[in-house]
């Protein structure tokens, strides 16, 4: 996963070995920060200077997660003994090394959003994921036998079945009328206006699979653990869980998916909230045509996204546990369909195909200016 994010620079241990994951893993703890702190929720509302205030927090929280991963990553090539060096200082130039080249892509990220199109970690992450393809393609078609053939056909003809899913999904949304009351200013009378709010069917995007990725870590890491310690039993425990945990097993893709779902439901109960949501209507003299205002609106709008959620949550589950059925089925393990880097690249194209167009229409109410 740190590979993936990092456009292979793990694999290649570069200079930004870690690539923006602090800074994904900062902007997740802050947001989810701004619902459980009335204080930081208060700031986000504050138009651009709050949300500038926001950004810099999570810079902030950035560099002591960059520190913590980039320990994590030579603790990882160590006990691969691929970092055999024990002296301090060497150690601390290496992680000071990959904490700057971390930064350095989020000062990347952020002049990219400024000057171009889009959210621009987001297109970092998309630039990365994008360039391996073709290095998997290549590699698959050298390593692939003649009677291969049809399998890698069969993977590449499923890639295509698994975008056009993730567009669908990605912007599948449940449209709920919205009525605003009769309105009097002085003389005039402004009738009922109609409109809806969208609710997206994939309320919070990739997030529950990267939480569900975090936890599905932690088994081989305490098996690891676990083999150290001086007892049989333990020791035979600790084998088969870290045997069990492997990520071809069938226990591995029961769990993942599982995982998935339940954070889909927890991250989409911290993302939306439907009693602000109520408030707000109340507010502007709207209201959902047949549920009455403030409380009764609440509770339907929470079983209305409740409902949705278990389709979109079940969906994401299917692309995480994907190219595990994918390998054991086709036995090419160089090139896998589906899981969390195809879907970043659809959320990052569609959402960059939406940006122009907005651009393309402030242009051409300039025109006329």
């Amino acid at each position: 996963m740190i590979d993936l994010f990092s456009g292979g620079t793990l694999a290649n241990f570069s200079v930004m070995a870690i690539g923006i994951n602090p800074y994904i893993t900062a902007s997740i703890i802050i947001q989810m920060a701004t619902f459980v702190f009335p204080k930081l929720k208060e700031i986000s509302k504050e138009g651009e200077s709050g949300r500038e205030q926001i950004n810099q927090y999570t810079r902030f929280l950035t560099v002591p997660i960059a520190v913590i991963q980039s320990i994590s990553v030579l603790f990882l090539l160590n006990s691969q003994s691929l970092v055999e060096t024990q002296n301090p200082l060497n150690i601390i130039s290496m992680v000071m090394t990959m904490v700057a080249g971390s930064m350095i892509m989020v000062w990347l990220g952020e002049l990219i959003t400024q000057k171009g199109l889009g959210n621009g970690i987001s297109m970092i992450i998309f630039a990365g994921i994008v360039g391996r393809y073709p290095i998997s393609l290549i590699q698959s078609l050298k390593v692939t036998q003649f009677e291969q053939l049809t399998p890698l056909f069969t993977i590449i003809g499923l890639g295509a079945v698994v975008v056009s899913s993730m567009v669908i999904m990605n912007e599948a949304i449940r449209k709920v009328s919205i009525h605003y009351a009769t309105r009097v200013r002085g003389s005039q009378s402004f009738g009922t206006q109609a409109t809806h709010l969208p609710l997206k069917l994939n309320q919070t995007g990739v997030l529950p699979i990267i939480f569900a990725v975090s936890m599905m870590m932690l088994p081989s890491f305490l098996g690891k653990f676990l083999q150290q310690v001086q007892n049989v039993q333990i020791q035979e425990f600790a084998q088969w869980l870290e045997l069990s945990f492997q990520p071809n097993t069938s226990l591995y893709a029961i769990v993942y998916f599982a995982l998935v779902v339940a954070f889909s439901y927890f991250s989409t109960a911290v993302f939306f909230n439907p009693k602000e949501i109520a408030d707000d209507l109340k507010k502007s003299g709207a209201f959902v045509p047949g549920v009455r205002p403030g409380k009764h609106t609440e509770t339907y709008l929470g079983n209305l996204v409740t409902h949705l959620t278990l389709p979109g949550a079940i969906f994401l589950g299917v692309i995480a546990v994907l190219p595990t059925f994918v390998q054991s089925a086709t036995n090419i393990s160089t090139l896998t369909v589906g899981g969390t880097g195809l879907l970043i690249v659809v959320s990052v194209v569609l959402e960059t195909v939406k940006q122009i167009k907005s651009s393309l229409l402030v242009q051409d109410y300039d025109k006329f200016r």
